[in-house]
């Protein structure tokens, strides 16, 4: 069974992570946190966490990933926490990027099942919205994009840990809160489970456009398909094409980038082998002829930038992702014929963001080990 650790008291946390240790250092807002730092709050969450019925129902696996999230989901208001000029105290951004940290430290530090580490991931990334759900634009739709990443039902324990683990004056209003976010899940069939629809297409026409109902299936279907690679440098995406689609021509931003003699570190050339490679994708758009794009895609601005593209001529989009585990990609990496350099592997790594469900009508996960 997968655990982040076999020693779970505080003191031992301490001497293990750096990132533990960094907590106490870090102040929080009296208003919202009265308790003091962030290493007292999380200690607090993880009591909480550990003292309800819900969580102690969970299979054993299901309570280690809950506590690891817990332990993680303030990981990053070391990095974000700021004094404002009129003396509050505040960690704007702090659940985005202590989504990335949690995933990179269950990636190249404590080897972790993909699974557990993209659901860890997820409550790190929502643990706040159940807070503030109802109040955003469009609360429906957010939740549905949600509910492709993360479990609900957990998300809402672990938020309920989240203010139990404080003190504030708005407490009872916050667990208010947590149960109106219940109650919407269970309405809009979200609970604990992704909303489901009549097809992928018309989830993502849902997803893609305003004021459109999660019930509406779209008459227009896509005229063709996209194969969207999305992997670090030696995933093993060359081979996997290779194998799983040898009759579709390829866009290779490699094969261009050796054709024209440009280094993955030359910024202004790759401006120019990717111009290049959307002049060729759009060769194939026109002729409707299906093809696969080759590329890192490792984030959702490139991935986005690209999809729009195609979404453009009525095609369909496939996201494929590869992944390897870090040592093993690692060695892999030094077995290409375009190695790329250590050090901006480990960069690509950092800023790795695995495809989400709800970025394409497909998205295929395919990961070794």
């Amino acid at each position: 069974m997968w655990t982040l650790t076999n020693n779970k008291e505080w003191s031992q946390l301490e001497a293990q992570f750096d990132w533990v240790r960094d907590m106490q250092h870090v102040p929080q807002d009296a208003v919202h946190h009265a308790e003091g730092n962030v290493a007292i709050h999380t200690q607090m969450v993880l009591e909480a966490l550990q003292q309800q019925e819900a969580w102690l129902l969970l299979a054993e696996e299901e309570k280690e990933m809950l506590w690891a999230a817990a332990l993680l989901h303030d990981v990053e208001k070391r990095s974000t926490t700021v004094t404002e000029p009129d003396g509050r105290i505040t960690a704007i951004g702090h659940t985005r990027r202590g989504a990335a940290t949690a995933r990179q430290i269950l990636y190249r530090d404590i080897e972790t099942p993909f699974a557990i580490r993209e659901m860890i991931y997820g409550l790190v990334r929502h643990h706040s919205l159940p807070l503030w759900l109802l109040e955003r634009r469009d609360p429906l739709k957010e939740l549905v994009s949600a509910s492709l990443e993360v479990n609900t039902a957990w998300l809402a324990l672990l938020a309920r840990a989240d203010v139990i683990g404080r003190f504030c004056q708005d407490k009872a209003d916050l667990l208010y809160r947590i149960d109106c976010f219940e109650e919407f899940c269970k309405e809009n069939d979200c609970w604990g489970t992704s909303r489901n629809f009549a097809d992928n297409h018309a989830r993502f026409h849902y997803l893609q456009h305003d004021n459109t109902d999660p019930g509406y299936v779209p008459f227009e279907q896509p005229v063709m398909e996209v194969i969207v690679m999305s992997g670090l440098p030696g995933a093993g995406k060359d081979t996997f094409i290779k194998r799983n689609y040898p009759q579709l021509p390829v866009i290779s931003l490699d094969d261009l980038r050796e054709e024209l003699d440009v280094a993955p570190t030359d910024k202004r050339g790759n401006g120019q082998i990717i111009q290049a490679a959307k002049e060729q994708a759009r060769v194939y758009l026109r002729k409707q002829q299906p093809f696969v794009w080759n590329a890192t895609n490792t984030t959702r601005q490139m991935r986005a930038q690209l999809i729009s593209l195609i979404l453009t001529y009525k095609a369909a989009v496939r996201i494929v992702y590869l992944e390897v585990p870090y040592r093993k990609l690692q060695a892999q990496n030094k077995n290409r014929e375009a190695v790329v350099p250590a050090a901006a592997l480990d960069k690509l790594a950092r800023k790795l963001e695995v495809p989400a469900r709800w970025e394409a009508q497909e998205v295929e996960y395919h990961v070794a080990g």
